[in-house]
């Protein structure tokens, strides 16, 4: 690890997003050594199938979580939901608010089930 994040965080000053597999190289890290992963996702989407160790923090509860959200973001931060576009708005959502090293898991947790762990079910 540099500056305290893992390698596999890209550059935040050239991208809002990181892939699937960037995550999977360090999701099996323990919590306190990985970045937060945030699954910003609706009640009813997160009974269908999330990613273990995930936070939850529906979108629409980001303005009032803030506090919340930037606790502990000095590891850096991932937020996903089912495809990638509210999280890209999530991750952006933090940067603006000081999250420096926020990123939104590109595809969503539906490329994470294509390519890292099928058996997280797919809708």
């Amino acid at each position: 690890m540099s500056g305290g994040f893992p390698e596999s965080l890209p550059d935040a000053e050239t991208t809002l997003e990181i892939s699937p597999r960037a995550v999977a190289e360090w999701y099996r890290l323990p919590a306190e050594q990985r970045p937060r992963l945030i699954d910003c996702r609706e009640a009813d989407e997160l009974i269908i199938c999330r990613i273990e160790g995930h936070e939850w923090f529906p979108l629409g509860s980001f303005p009032t979580s803030i506090a919340q959200l930037k606790a502990g973001s000095e590891r850096g931060v991932v937020v996903y939901c089912h495809h990638g576009m509210r999280s890209q708005r999530a991750a952006a959502f933090l940067r603006a608010h000081g999250v420096a090293n926020a990123f939104s898991m590109s595809g969503g947790i539906d490329m994470w089930s294509e390519i890292i762990d099928p058996a997280v079910p797919r809708y």
